[in-house]
């Protein structure tokens, strides 16, 4: 309990931890945010991971000069694309294994279902609308690998998807991530972010209970 106490202080509070980072870190900081998002969208184990809060909160430190912000887009923008295509060829090696590994309590087949059923419905450009949803950002590239998609058409959509995602979230910080309403209710707003990028998500699940 102490440790999902400790992680969603973490994402609630990212502001604080971030600051407390880029202080600690120096230089470094940007290979840490590098490896944070490279893991959250290409591993499967680790979808968890901060991903549209540690964008925008990110945006608002490179506002206010703590953050070289070209640096931050180009580093995060790379660190998406790799991570999907790493997540793609993990899918198409090895995907089959993952799943029926330790009988498939490494990765939750739920969540694979739920986005194999988005794919259904809106075909290749799941990997650009995955980008703005947790969870399914992570599983994608993932179920795509595993279904033998054909990678040069994949990477059209992975580099689309990470422009737009990166360059969004953290454009939303940068603009609006020091306004002083923002900044008295940060953790709200951070909350907010999570809840919207949820709700496609929740609302597909939704019409595939109703329909089934």
């Amino acid at each position: 309990m102490q440790t999902i106490a400790a992680f969603f202080d973490i994402i609630l509070h990212i502001d604080v931890h971030l600051d407390m980072l880029i202080a600690g870190a120096g230089v470094w900081v940007y290979f840490i945010l590098f490896a944070i998002v490279f893991c959250e969208t290409g591993l499967v184990v680790t979808p968890f991971l901060p991903g549209d809060s540690l964008l925008f909160a990110v945006g608002a430190f490179a506002a206010t000069g703590s953050l070289e912000l070209a640096w931050i887009l180009g580093i995060l923008f790379a660190a998406a694309v790799i991570g999907d295509s790493v997540n793609f060829y993990i899918g198409q090696a090895v995907g089959v294994k993952i799943l029926d590994f330790r009988g498939g309590r490494l990765v939750r087949r739920e969540h694979l279902e739920r986005t194999h059923r988005f794919y259904e419905r809106h075909g290749g450009k799941t990997i650009i609308l995955a980008r703005f949803m947790p969870i399914i950002r992570t599983f994608a590239p993932f179920v795509a690998g595993i279904g033998s998609m054909e990678y040069r058409r994949f990477f059209l959509f992975n580099i689309t998807g990470a422009f737009l995602w990166v360059f969004s979230v953290v454009g939303g910080g940068y603009f609006f991530g020091n306004l002083p309403f923002v900044k008295r209710h940060f953790s709200l707003v951070i909350l907010a972010i999570i809840i919207i990028s949820c709700m496609p998500a929740v609302v597909e699940w939704l019409r595939q209970k109703k329909s089934a």
